[in-house]
């Protein structure tokens, strides 16, 4: 497990967090925010997965 997918899954779950207490509030401006930070992260998180898999492929 790399950095990229540990933060991405970290910012994964904030963003979560964020859009559930936005729609808890009843703040559609924080539930597009929380929306968007689990973009953020998932993407994060397939770019981890992908220096993963190079290593594997390439074994370094």
């Amino acid at each position: 497990m790399n950095k990229d997918q540990v933060k991405g899954t970290v910012k994964d779950a904030i963003g979560n967090i964020q859009e559930q207490a936005g729609k808890l509030i009843d703040s559609p401006d924080q539930q597009a925010k929380g929306l968007h930070k689990q973009v953020e992260g998932k993407t994060q998180k397939v770019v981890g997965d992908l220096k993963e898999l190079k290593k594997d492929l390439v074994g370094k």
